[in-house]
């Protein structure tokens, strides 16, 4: 038997990258699992290539907003019977500007995606764990919530601000069964990284890519990029019955590049 056997877990923001590496290793032990992303094609393909045949299922919505946040949590319980594992994954760097050239609204959205989504989905799933006795929340922050680079305010805002969230609700929750942890990755090349990274480099004052690449191993004890499989083994940990005691704990998966 898997580690994560006669467990539900639903995934924001599932389809690709770190989202789709938790729900194949998900999978892979054992767990039925809902995964979201806004486009359903792309989350039908998805789906079909991993392969979970009735063990997963397609919710579609933009987990910037909040019916999709909440409403992933009544598929679950609506598809499968029960939620037991929340992976608050969705978010990213929406855009990229110094403080003073930011706008409201580009301010707004990026609160939207990386901290309202978590906030919305952490509160549905805690409405319907904490009756049952049984919970984990799993929420992706970054080593961008203890540090900050120029040109992201808003990314290095909202991620400091889950981790103060997960602490919070950790508190709340600790004598009830449920558990609630952040994973803290590194810089990993994941498609989304390769969309948005020219743009990224560009704020932080670097000639390229390849040089944000370059500059993010540099900070690392290992000295290169870090992989989806990586985080993913850290979620199937924090899901698991191993962790039970693990709750309000900020997990980096950065190759060592945190002082701290």
């Amino acid at each position: 038997m898997g580690k994560l056997e006669g467990r539900v877990a639903a995934i924001t923001g599932g389809t690709r990258s770190i989202g789709r590496g938790m729900a194949e290793a998900f999978l892979r032990e054992g767990a039925k699992v809902v995964v979201n992303g806004r486009d359903a094609a792309k989350g039908a393909q998805a789906i079909a290539e991993m392969g979970g045949g009735d063990n997963i299922a397609f919710f579609a919505g933009d987990a910037t907003k909040q019916s999709t946040a909440e409403g992933i949590v009544d598929f679950a319980v609506e598809r499968f019977g029960q939620l037991d594992i929340m992976c608050l994954n969705s978010g990213g760097v929406m855009h990229t500007a110094p403080v003073a050239m930011m706008s409201d609204e580009e301010w707004q959205l990026e609160m939207d995606w990386n901290l309202n989504s978590v906030f919305w989905g952490m509160r549905k799933s805690l409405q319907h764990m904490l009756p049952r006795g049984y919970g984990r929340i799993i929420v992706t922050s970054s080593v961008e919530g203890k540090g900050g680079k120029p040109g992201l305010p808003g990314y290095n805002a909202t991620k400091h601000a889950v981790l103060g969230l997960t602490k919070a609700a950790a508190k709340e929750t600790g004598t009830t069964g449920v558990t609630v942890n952040a994973i803290l990755p590194g810089l990993i090349e994941t498609d989304i990284v390769r969309e948005t990274g020219p743009e990224s480099a560009k704020m932080m004052g670097l000639e390229s890519y390849d040089a944000m690449i370059d500059l993010f191993a540099a900070e690392s004890a290992i000295k290169k990029p870090n992989t989806v499989e990586q985080v993913a083994a850290v979620a199937v940990l924090l899901a698991s019955e191993a962790a039970r005691n693990f709750t309000g704990c900020m997990f980096p998966v950065d190759g060592g590049s945190l002082p701290y």
